[in-house]
């Protein structure tokens, strides 16, 4: 059996796979959404295509933006810090990252990102989704997390509140290249 090359088209935020199979798309080409208070992420799948294993994204958070919100999934998630400087809020900790920092959360890990540093973090995010979105999420109330801008001021499962104070991505690339690695 072969596996066939997906067809990738132009959409306003960028290449996106519009049919099922493989593809080779670079990040810059890549589809991007853009938010002021959440930063920006390259999204590799599409409203056609999703993938089912895996998400992957691309996050490039400026200092002090928050990398969504603080939160725990039923399934494992990891991280590379590609570029820059974040901090990440763990389990009630707080830990500084720097470029090459990898984290590891297994099922049930409550983290979020915040942006640091004097230019963008570039972060290079991965999540299983057996069982997505059945098995959940949930968005605990953290003091810690609130004092950097990522938490929630009511523990919530639904995506939806907990992102209610921010306005929906849109789609685009980040506003400048500046800083970031495959500038």
């Amino acid at each position: 059996m072969v596996v066939p090359e997906a067809r990738l088209e132009p959409r306003e935020a960028g290449l996106t796979p519009v049919t099922e199979g493989w593809f080779v798309v670079s990040v810059p080409a890549a589809a991007w959404v853009t938010s002021e208070a959440l930063g920006d992420a390259c999204v590799f799948e599409g409203d056609e295509v999703s993938f089912s294993d895996l998400g992957y994204t691309i996050a490039v958070l400026q200092p002090g933006q928050a990398g969504g919100r603080y939160h725990r999934e039923a399934n494992q998630e990891d991280f590379l810090v590609l570029a820059g400087e974040c901090v990440l809020v763990i389990e009630g900790e707080e830990r500084h990252l720097r470029q090459w920092d990898f984290v590891h959360c297994p099922p049930n890990t409550e983290h979020g990102f915040v942006g640091a540093g004097d230019g963008p973090c570039v972060i290079f995010m991965v999540g299983a989704r057996e069982g997505w979105p059945e098995k959940g999420i949930f968005y605990p109330r953290s003091e810690l997390a609130l004092r950097h801008g990522v938490g929630v001021e009511k523990g919530t499962s639904v995506p939806a509140e907990a992102y209610a104070p921010f306005p929906k991505w849109q789609p685009g690339r980040p506003k400048s290249g500046a800083g970031l690695p495959w500038s």
